[in-house]
């Protein structure tokens, strides 16, 4: 039965309901590019059968789309649903969704009520103002809908309590996704970021707390950042730029140690000069000796 488009209304008890959570409907559809929307409209009761044009149902909803495109019309907002996308629906809240007819889509549904969500949405866990999530293609969210489907079929003994306790699931695993996705967007922003004032100092010596400062992040935040996107710390990233650039102001023409020293930030010479011998293998008199670096330089000097 579970193979194919399914849809189930349940029931619930007393003892069910003691347990401030019960789940309301269940069900999948795969439906095909330019096929009517929503498919198998018999099995549902006649409120839930306006789902394209707008309707308000008393219960909330987890809608699952991992494959397939559409749109999404909650309250006042108008969303493009993608490949991967779940949204919510509240109690009470217009909304209209309805797939592409030119991709189509699978969906996955989840209907459920009670105190215990009440309470998460007055606490602000979720909300109508922020409906869409898009954690993309999980297999474990299609795993847990799937044990719900079983669990509905089935109905064995206090199956509503396991379903809830997989609704639970599926709200933490969505807001988890969503929660990691922006630190990740975050992490980068702070990444580029500090990089831009790295380059933009590169004269200046370095100084962790005034680059903490100028990006309001605190300084172990900052060095577990940057490290976890370069693989450097910001210390080490900022030495790398600097050696590069004395290489291209060596490779532009001849200056001397001390100017080369100033011009990439170091006050002292003799540490600049064993710090380049280090990171390159050999001293700046060295390097630009090179045979492999002395064509850049009659290059730069014809330049001139």
């Amino acid at each position: 039965m579970l193979g194919a488009d399914f849809a189930c209304y349940l029931t619930h008890s007393e003892e069910d309901a003691r347990w401030q959570m019960v789940c309301t409907d269940v069900g999948m559809n795969s439906v095909l590019p330019g096929s009517p929307y929503p498919p198998h409209r018999e099995q549902h009761p006649e409120s839930f059968r306006s789902v394209s044009v707008g309707r308000r149902i008393n219960e909330f909803q987890i809608v699952y789309i991992p494959f397939g495109e559409g749109t999404l019309e909650s309250g006042t907002q108008r969303s493009r649903v993608t490949p991967g996308s779940v949204f919510f629906l509240f109690p009470d809240v217009q909304h209209a969704y309805c797939p592409d007819p030119k991709t189509g889509w699978i969906e996955y549904w989840v209907g459920f009520t009670g105190p215990h969500f009440d309470t998460l949405l007055r606490n602000g866990i979720i909300g109508p103002e922020k409906p869409l999530y898009h954690p993309g293609y999980q297999a474990s969210l299609i795993a847990t809908f799937r044990t719900i489907f079983e669990l509905a079929a089935t109905q064995a003994p206090l199956y509503q309590l396991r379903i809830c306790s997989e609704i639970l699931k599926l709200l933490a695993e969505i807001l988890s996704l969503e929660r990691l996705a922006m630190q990740q967007d975050r992490g980068q922003v702070i990444v580029q970021q500090a990089k831009a004032f790295i380059e933009a100092n590169i004269r200046s010596r370095f100084d962790l707390e005034s680059l903490g400062a100028a990006l309001s992040v605190s300084l172990p935040q900052m060095n577990t950042v940057f490290k976890s996107f370069t693989g450097m710390t910001p210390y080490q990233y900022c030495i790398h730029v600097k050696i590069n650039r004395a290489k291209e102001i060596l490779a532009a023409g001849e200056t001397s140690v001390k100017e080369l020293a100033w011009q990439v930030g170091f006050e002292d010479p003799y540490y600049f000069s064993r710090l380049f011998k280090k990171k390159t293998g050999r001293c700046p008199s060295e390097w630009i000796a090179d045979d492999r670096v002395r064509p850049l330089v009659r290059a730069a000097r014809r330049s001139r």
